[in-house]
Formats: structure tokens, sequence, C-alpha cells
């Protein structure tokens, strides 16, 4: 789909979801493998379409939460999958050839581009050989404050100057030569004095460095094309490719900017400016969402909600600082026909009353880790799905026994009437195989007591 229908303009936010949920059920853009994938494909997207609009399915679908277990099985380290995408592909079309029947999942290399994120010098996150140990098992952010109390202002001046000359370079050691850039508004008319940055040997160094991570992103990205295999094709549709990602903008301020103590001081000493930099910044990723090139194919737009958990913030300040404009960014997604799928870390028991706001039905997916699911189900479930609640622990350190006595008290709880996916709590490293079977097991077997 290379854009949207000549009416799009004049349609509704429902008009404009269902058009999305039927590209999705019936795409015209994947090349099934056989009949019978296209078949299989079908009543799975069909699946999650139900449990989206609050219907009750054939069955409870599921996201099962396989993690990084193909690589483990091949033995496939992180580093490995970050530095030769070949190796991740072969690991993960080994699992499928394996599993991939029998757990209804089809495995994708979801590794970031090592090579390149260290010719850049990438600060914000550590990883393997690079902040880590070269054995470690994945990545670990660095908590850090990006952005300085005294640089507001500059931020509300010009947040794309700000973000090239004073952002960039703090999380991207090969940046630091675009420190003696001019702003870029100031090339105005003859620009014989401005250009004469470019000369600088540091900024000449940056855009090398750039060229040459672009080059590797290049060779990687080729050998992806040509080794991929997508699992829509043979009849697995995957969440994690219905939609694009976005961020909460306090979240944007609090991890990528601010970080955690210095928003938390914000809170109470800077409250305005704080105010001032969230409205700037929920502007500014609806923009980018909504010009996001997959968006004309996408159904969800998908938030990890860091900072809006209970005990982080107290009510009071979450419908101040928190809630507002992720409303706000949620209601322009909706507008356009996007399903908003909210992962919920930690938990949201306090929360449920707020969010529990006046969106369409079926026009949001809450994603719960650790929030009471009765509770949810009961004030949410009658107009948007929720999923997860599944410990990640468990389906590491648990036995399938377990896993299904977790599983259909959940279905019991939260699957009548629909509206409800089997996910994880949180993002499960290295979960036993096991435990996935028992989790899939009971998805198919498993029906809501009346």
């Amino acid at each position: 789909m290379n854009g949207y229908p000549g009416d799009w303009a004049q349609r509704t936010p429902a008009q404009k979801r269902e058009y999305r949920l039927q590209q999705f059920v019936n795409p015209t853009h994947i090349k099934f493998v056989s009949p019978e994938a296209e078949k299989a494909y079908k009543i799975r997207a069909q699946r999650y379409v139900d449990a989206y609009n609050v219907k009750e399915p054939d069955r409870v679908p599921v996201n099962l939460p396989v993690g990084d277990l193909p690589n483990i099985l091949h033995g496939v380290k992180t580093h490995t999958a970050m530095y030769d995408i070949e190796k991740a592909i072969e690991a993960c079309k080994a699992f499928n050839t394996k599993y991939s029947d029998e757990l209804e999942y089809h495995a994708m290399p979801f590794a970031a581009p090592g090579k390149a994120m260290e010719i850049l010098d990438y600060k914000l996150y550590a990883f393997p050989g690079h902040g880590l140990a070269m054995d470690a098992p994945g990545y670990q952010f660095v908590e850090g404050e990006y952005m300085k109390l005294e640089e507001y202002e500059g931020f509300f001046r010009d947040p794309s100057d700000f973000w090239l000359r004073v952002y960039l370079p703090r999380i991207f050691g090969a940046f630091e030569g675009f420190r003696r850039l001019p702003p870029l508004t100031d090339i105005l008319e003859i620009p014989t004095g401005q250009l004469m940055a470019l000369a600088q040997p540091q900024v000449l160094e940056a855009f090398q460095k750039l060229v040459d991570a672009g080059k590797d992103l290049q060779k990687r990205n080729a050998i992806m094309a040509q080794s991929i295999d997508p699992g829509a094709a043979h009849g697995y549709p995957s969440w994690m490719g219905m939609g694009v990602l976005g961020f909460a903008p306090f979240d944007a301020m609090g991890d990528t900017l601010r970080g955690t103590k210095s928003i938390m001081m914000d809170m109470f000493r800077n409250g305005d400016k704080l105010l001032k930099a969230i409205d700037i910044m929920t502007d500014i990723i609806i923009y980018s969402i909504l010009h996001n090139p997959m968006i004309y194919s996408a159904v969800t737009a998908s938030f990890p909600l860091h900072k809006g958990a209970d005990g982080w913030m107290s009510p009071k300040q979450y419908e101040k600082f928190y809630w507002p404009s992720l409303k706000k960014l949620m209601d322009a997604l909706i507008n356009e026909g996007l399903i908003c799928q909210m992962f919920a870390e930690g938990s949201y028991n306090t929360r449920l009353e707020v969010i529990h706001d006046d969106f369409p039905k079926g026009s949001v997916v809450w994603w719960f880790d650790q929030t009471d699911m009765a509770s949810a189900k009961k004030i949410l479930g009658d107009r948007f799905a929720i999923q997860g609640n599944v410990p990640s622990s468990l389906m590491v350190t648990g036995s399938p026994a377990d896993v299904k006595a977790c599983c259909r008290k959940l279905i019991e709880t939260c699957g009548k009437g629909g509206g409800y996916i089997m996910a994880a709590g949180c993002i499960a490293e290295n979960p036993k195989l096991e435990n996935l079977r028992a989790m899939i097991a009971t998805a198919r077997s498993w029906e809501p007591r009346a």
C-alpha cells in the first residue's frame, strides 16, 4: 500500500480503523507460500481483530514471549547476533523449521546493528563489547542527564537545532564535531561564513563516520533483504509487524533528555518549564508517527509506558504531568484509525479509573505487566482489549504446570466476552521451551467458564 485512499480525509476514525483492520486481515502485499498458509494467516489475523474489537474470537490470541530463545538454542550470543546478522538469521531459520508449527510462531532476527552503533559510539545503551562484557546476554540503558536544566530554553527555541548540535553529540561520540556547526537557520543567501565550519577536521570526521556507518547498514540491510523469510507469508501474523513505535511525551523527556532524577526534581521545582517542554514533545511525536513511512499499512501504534506506573508519581502528578499529553497523543492517532497499544510497565492499579477515558470502543489495547487483571477487566474490558500479565519470571523459571495454571486463570478472568490477548507481562529473556509449549497449548484448549 503506497498511501491512503483518496477519500481518507472524509472518513471517520471508525472507518479509518476498519480499513486498517481489513488491510491486516486481507493483505494484498503478502505473497503466501501456499493456500494453507494464507488460510492460517487470515484465521490468526481475525483472532487479533476480534480481540481488538472486544469480541470473543474462536480462541484467545497469543503473543508468545519467545525472546532470544532462537539464538540461545542455536548457540548464538547477543554480540554475534549484533555483529553477524547472518548468524542470527540462521538461528531463526533453524528455530522455525523445528518449532513454528507447534508454537504458531515465526522467529525473526531482532538485533541492533552492532558495528554501526560502535562506529557512531552510541552512548545511550551499553551492549556486548561496548560497555558490557562480550558474552553479556543483552543491552543496558545508560541513565543520564542528556539535557541540562539551563538548556530548556534552547529546546524551546529550536528543538531540531538542540538535537543536532547538543543532544546528538552527547549520545553519539561520532557527532561531537556537530557542536562546531552553526545553527542551520543561519544559512541565508550567500552562506560564505557558515560553510567554513564544514572545513574543520572534527566536522569532516563526523560526516565520515556517518558515511562509514551507512555503508555497514547498507550491507546489513542487503543481507536481510535476501535472507529474511517473513512469517506472514507462512501464515503467522506478528503483532510487532503490525504498527509503529512511539513514546509517551513525559517518558521522552524523562528517559531521553532530563533523566529520572532530574525530571523528578523538575516536577517540584520547574513544573512550568517541564509542562511547556512536554507540550512541544507531544507535537513532535504526533508529527513523527503520522509521517512515518510505515504508517499507511500500520494497524497499531505501540507505546512502552515507563514512568507512569504506580509509585513512580502520585495520582495528582500523573493527572498533571503524564496523562494529558499522552491522551492528546492517543486522540491524534485514534483519529487516523490507529489502535493505540499501551504497554503499561509495572503496575497501573491506581491509574485504571483515569485511563478509562472517552476513547472509542476498540481503539485502545492496554498491555499490562503487573496490574490486577480482574480490576482491569471490570473497569476497561467492556470497551478496550487488554493483554499480558503472564509473569516473565514464570516463563523463565516456572514449570509447565505453573504456566498452564496462570494462563487458565487469566482466560477465566479476562476472556469472557472477548478482548483478551495472552502475553507475558514484559520481555522474557531465555524462556523455557516447555513453558512456551504450555502457554500456546492452554490457549488452544481452554475456554472461559460461564
